[in-house]
């Protein structure tokens, strides 16, 4: 499977997936897991309730909504995979982050959680097959593919990395 093209997923995920660099989601898997690891595990514990500006997200709120996010994003994954093709409702990040209470956890615990969401991301997406990762569904009222799925998860990732670096300091 190649790069998903445009109508593999709704014009809002544009820039993940071009973030996302690798011609499969196998060469994104293993261009970026390792990277993306090693820089959320080296989040600081002194700036763990840092905020950029005045109604943004702390470092573990982001922390949070990144594996929330990707738990969201590998469940349509895993459903659409499947042939699954009931349409799935959107999720609204600013509700998950207010009712996730990252404020209320350590950072280390943040961490732990982010790795085993990795992992399982990560070996779910490599045992997926050319027919899965060619299946479409319906997630937000869009079409999505399982390809631009493991694309957008790496995108996002990226995402906020670029985020806590140019605007956490990080």
């Amino acid at each position: 499977m190649s790069r998903p093209a445009t109508n593999e997923y709704a014009s809002h995920y544009q820039n993940y997936v071009e973030l996302a660099l690798g011609n499969n989601i196998s060469e994104v898997v293993n261009k970026y897991a390792f990277e993306l690891l090693e820089f959320y595990n080296s989040l600081p514990v002194e700036k763990e309730d840092y905020a950029y500006a005045e109604g943004k997200w702390t470092v573990k709120q982001v922390l949070q909504h990144v594996a929330d996010a990707e738990r969201v994003f590998i469940y349509r994954a895993l459903r659409i995979s499947r042939n699954d093709q009931t349409p799935m409702a959107p999720f609204d990040e600013d509700e998950y982050v207010k009712n996730g209470f990252a404020e209320t956890r350590s950072l280390s615990s943040l961490k732990q959680e982010f790795n085993a969401v990795r992992a399982a991301t990560d070996m779910f997406l490599l045992s997926l097959n050319e027919t899965q990762v060619q299946h479409t569904g319906t997630a937000s009222g869009h079409t999505i593919s399982v390809n631009a799925l493991g694309f957008i998860i790496y995108g996002h990732l990226l995402h906020h990395k670029n985020i806590l670096k140019e605007r956490y300091g990080l």
